[in-house]
């Protein structure tokens, strides 16, 4: 069964990508492969003479910086020693951080990072949610294998982040998607954006859904499909047509 563990100060994030969706039916093992969920609290792996999982950063700077100590207990016991990991964990987990060095997650890297850790056998992911002005970077360069990059843009935590990577990334996970050519005709998947979309009612303020989507020939509707596709994408994103050239 593949595990999914994301270290987080608020675990209450994920109520929603666990209880609603199709996200929700694969984590809850009612899709496809068993998919285990877990979070792991960060507060209860403070020591006990310290109140937070933060400090100031030596060298001074504004903000707070998350200790590297209270992540690798985090790590150490609530992820490998809670899931009977044993010595040779690193072995077993793929650790992840959403960071700004990471390559910059696209459709493509998505479906390849999926391949990698939705074949069984393949490592269970831990996701580390950062908050405040980062982490202690001997946390990072100890134990952190890979990050992940949304854009160019700042959130205030880690957590909406991991979502958007677990809730794109589980797509492409076997029977997640009832039908399998779903994640094969959606925007993104050849360099375009996807064709419009139309269903009842057959008129709305006036207008038509097109007459060849109601004709009943496959052949005439895929062409038309493929046509407004590539009509769409030159009006709203034709930077995805150069990367066809």
């Amino acid at each position: 069964m593949k595990k999914i563990w994301i270290i987080t100060l608020f675990p209450n994030y994920f109520d929603s990508l666990i209880n609603f969706g199709i996200t929700g039916s694969a984590l809850r093992g009612e899709r496809g492969n068993k998919i285990e969920f877990n979070t792991v609290q960060l507060r209860n792996y403070t020591p006990k003479d310290y109140k937070g999982v933060d400090d100031s950063p030596y060298g001074g700077g504004a903000g707070m910086v998350m200790r590297a100590d209270v992540l690798k207990e985090a790590l150490l016991k609530g992820v490998v020693e809670a899931g009977a990991y044993g010595s040779d964990w690193k072995e077993k987990l793929h650790v992840v951080f959403p960071g700004p060095r990471g390559k910059t997650w696209n459709n493509s890297y998505c479906k390849e990072f999926a391949s990698r850790f939705s074949e069984e056998g393949s490592k269970d992911l831990v996701f580390i949610c950062g908050r405040y002005e980062g982490i202690d970077e001997r946390f990072l360069s100890l134990y952190v294998d890979e990050q992940i990059s949304l854009g160019d843009f700042i959130l205030t935590g880690g957590e909406i982040a991991v979502m958007a990577i677990i809730d794109s990334s589980l797509r492409f996970f076997s029977g997640v998607l009832g039908n399998k050519e779903s994640s094969l005709q959606e925007s993104f998947q050849s360099n375009s954006l996807e064709h419009p979309q139309y269903t009842r009612p057959k008129v709305f303020d006036g207008l038509e859904v097109p007459d060849i989507l109601l004709s009943g020939h496959h052949g005439n509707i895929e062409k038309y499909q493929k046509e407004e596709a590539l009509r769409i994408t030159k009006i709203h994103r034709p930077d995805l047509l150069e990367k066809k050239s």
